[in-house]
């Protein structure tokens, strides 16, 4: 189903699934034999969201090579893994650079402020919908999971006066602040959405503040990537889940996160899918770098002041 104005989701249906699928990634990589990750809160997560092929992919209850291969999203684990360790290291400099302020913006079933270790005196802020922050929270305090920062969830949707909301919360405009922008920017926002978060970002952002995120379109614009998309949909419903990830997507040109920061001072880096593999000491992405999303998803670090 396309999405519309106004729309609603949760960690089961529509865009808040992909966020499972990803968590499910996660999962799966870091049961591998030389993980390039270790998550170990995923697959608890997945589970409490109960869909079923998730559930098995981050149990190891599905052969990996065949999800790699056969679901119609080329070297998926991997992917996820390369990117999520590309940004744990993003955290990690801007940790050893003094800064004490992280913001993760529609973190999802993000677990980094539970699983990485954080410098004292840290405070990590994560915004999502209500019912994301409590789920997740909720589940992870059953495991016992406590971050060793100081953890502020800011529940609301992005689409809400979410920055009010976060300076609620105590975040301060005038500290250096480490954004994550991970999977929102990548063509799940309209780009009117998509250029007003990154303005407000700017506007909270204090000097020696960074952001990361990935942008682009998930889905791609070409007529092979439409293909591509609907193979990875027959597929999975194949397996017993409806999720059709283009339909997930706004169309349409999507901004140029790196871009449009450098025009407004921002100093940036950017990197493509194939260097985050090779940085992860990944094989190398071979034909599949010629594909969505490699081939539409960019990635992007950035420093203010």
């Amino acid at each position: 189903m396309a999405r519309t104005e106004g729309d609603t989701w949760d960690l089961a249906n529509s865009v808040g699934a992909t966020a499972t699928m990803v968590a499910a990634a996660r999962a799966a990589a870091s049961r591998r034999p030389r993980p390039v990750i270790n998550d170990p809160f995923a697959e608890p997560l997945v589970r409490a969201v109960g869909l079923d092929l998730f559930t098995r992919l981050a149990a190891g209850e599905l052969d990996t090579t065949d999800v790699d291969d056969h679901l119609g999203f080329p070297r998926m684990i991997d992917t996820f893994a390369a990117r999520a360790l590309f940004f744990d290291e993003y955290f990690a400099e801007a940790a050893y650079a003094g800064v004490q302020q992280v913001v993760i913006v529609a973190s999802g079933l993000d677990s980094r402020p539970y699983r990485l270790s954080w410098p004292a005196g840290t405070a990590v802020y994560e915004i999502d919908q209500p019912e994301v922050i409590e789920f997740k929270t909720s589940t992870l305090a059953k495991l016992g999971a406590v971050s060793n920062a100081e953890h502020r969830a800011v529940g609301i949707d992005l689409r809400d006066d979410w920055p009010a909301a976060l300076q609620a919360a105590g975040f301060d405009t005038d500290a250096p602040t480490a954004w994550l922008a991970e999977g929102v920017l990548i063509g799940f926002l309209p780009q009117e959405a998509e250029v007003r978060l990154l303005d407000n970002i700017i506007a909270l952002s204090g000097s020696g503040s960074r952001l990361a995120a990935d942008y682009g379109q998930v889905a791609g614009h070409s007529e092979e990537a439409g293909q591509q998309s609907q193979t990875m949909t027959d597929r999975w419903r194949e397996l017993g889940l409806d999720l059709d990830i283009a339909a997930l997507t706004y169309p349409g040109e999507h901004t140029d996160v790196a871009a449009h920061l450098w025009a407004r001072g921002w100093r940036t880096t950017t990197s493509d899918l194939a260097e985050l593999f090779s940085a992860a000491g990944l094989a190398p992405l071979g034909d599949a770098a010629h594909l969505a999303p490699a081939n539409s998803i960019g990635f992007v670090k950035a420093s203010f002041g």
